[in-house]
């Protein structure tokens, strides 16, 4: 992924206003990403535990594309785990969430939304090149290389992103 600025980043949100993408909160650490190793910029909002943000590019579209999602805080203590449906990354105790977002013009207007179960960090790239381990120590092994996996992981996610 090519480095992207608060501007583009603000300017990319397809499920929001002008407005609430002016006033969201964006990382200030932008510039000391290792930007190749990410096939999406995923944070969730300090201020605010029920949302985050997830911009990434799509070359068939020319430009980034970001979309603001919500989720339910996960409870501590289940004793299950959970599977990620982008990265398919396995976490115990609520390292997975639903994220719900609004879809874009008339239909989020009038409520609908899409969802997926996500990292509710949204580390999903770190995961997939193990430069982020999960809770658990460890990722289910595939037969499958690296860059299918990733292929795979944001085939999964324009899927979402063509719902919202």
């Amino acid at each position: 992924m090519r480095p992207l600025t608060d501007q583009d980043i603000r300017g990319s949100f397809v499920n929001c206003s002008k407005g609430e993408a002016k006033r969201l909160f964006v990382p200030r650490d932008l510039g000391e990403r290792i930007w190749e190793d990410l096939d999406f910029l995923g944070w969730r909002d300090p201020g605010a535990p029920d949302r985050a943000y997830l911009v990434t590019e799509r070359a068939d579209q020319g430009r980034p594309v970001g979309v603001a999602l919500r989720f339910q805080p996960a409870r501590r203590g289940s004793r299950h785990r959970s599977m990620c449906s982008l990265c398919l990354t396995t976490h115990p105790r609520g390292g997975v969430s639903l994220m719900t977002a609004r879809r874009a013009g008339a239909a989020g207007r009038e409520g609908n939304s899409v969802g997926a179960y996500m990292c509710a960090d949204l580390a999903c790239s770190l995961y997939l090149r193990g430069r982020k381990v999960p809770e658990s120590g460890m990722r289910i092994e595939e037969s499958l290389t690296l860059d299918e996996q990733i292929a795979r992981a944001l085939g999964n996610l324009y899927a979402f992103l063509d719902k919202v």
